[in-house]
């Protein structure tokens, strides 16, 4: 996880902070008309579009993963904000006071409690905001709950899931691209994983990297994690406990500094480093990697 700079944590991003980024949004009697529900590893999250347009372009991009009959565990309010006069930022600020959390980051913000299950986001009219919110909400959602979000891409063959995790620039796309086609792609960016008995299950997201599609909303069992990287040829070696919680704590997304909340997400790192097999793989641009995994 990146490192805290303050009180407020800030991460790299690419849009700016609002100069009201602390200010709590009234609700929109205009919002909540065109309510969807998108639901990520069994996690309901309604949104209630602006306008039929904007719900209909969130309506495509989470096409898999709409349940409208599901409970929703959060509820946000979606409001249009007119472009931010001010220079973007690089940075994502996320804050909480009382219980209450905030979100800043260039055109766009968003205020939301997880006591109430109710929030809201202001933006400039963009999918990939609402992308942003979800992941945030999902990762705090997830905490207590063992479960996680990690930069890895990932499939499920013959009924066991594997995740291909790395930095940016570690292949992680470029592994799902080179996936046989008995392979069902659960994501080429973002993991997301939750504890299921004595080990952990992973689910399909629909937050795509370079390949520009969502995965398929299908889970299975956790049987491996790969700790990529490109190299000469294909090699597989399993990595030590201590090492692999380094690498994964490296990788896993996470936007709160709440000492609770960072400790069970390491909690859960530990856990699944001692529980689900972890190698480090370096590898070529050849579909015959898949064949030498374990």
């Amino acid at each position: 996880m990146a490192s805290i700079e303050t009180s407020t944590r800030t991460v790299e991003a690419g849009l700016s902070r609002h100069p009201d980024a602390g200010l709590s949004l009234p609700p929109d009697p205009s919002a909540g008309c065109h309510p969807l529900t998108v639901e990520i590893g069994g996690l309901p999250i309604r949104l209630r579009a602006p306008d039929a347009a904007f719900r209909a372009l969130l309506a495509e991009r989470y096409s898999s993963f709409l349940r409208p009959e599901s409970r929703a565990e959060m509820e946000f309010d979606l409001q249009f904000s007119p472009p931010d006069p001010l220079p973007a930022e690089e940075k994502l600020e996320v804050s909480c006071e009382q219980g209450r959390w905030q979100l800043s980051r260039g055109e766009f913000r968003a205020s939301f409690d997880l006591r109430t299950r109710r929030g809201c986001l202001a933006f400039v009219p963009n999918p990939y905001s609402v992308d942003t919110l979800l992941r945030i909400v999902h990762s705090l959602l997830l905490a207590p709950a063992g479960g996680l979000l990690l930069h890895a891409s990932g499939g499920i063959r013959g009924g066991r899931g594997v995740l291909f995790s790395g930095v940016s620039g570690a292949g992680k796309t470029t592994i799902a691209r080179l996936a046989p086609p008995d392979v069902q792609l659960l994501t080429d960016e973002i993991s997301y994983l939750r504890r299921a008995g004595d080990g952990f299950r992973v689910y399909g997201t629909p937050f795509s990297g370079e390949l520009g599609i969502q995965g398929e909303d299908v889970s299975a069992p956790l049987a491996a994690i790969y700790l990529i990287e490109h190299g000469a040829s294909n090699r597989l070696e399993r990595v030590a406990e201590v090492e692999a919680v380094r690498r994964l704590m490296r990788n896993t997304l996470f936007f709160a500094q709440e000492k609770r909340l960072v400790a069970d997400v390491f909690s859960t790192v530990c856990e699944l480093a001692r529980r689900v097999p972890i190698y480090r793989l370096e590898f070529l641009p050849d579909a015959r990697v898949w064949e030498m995994l374990p």
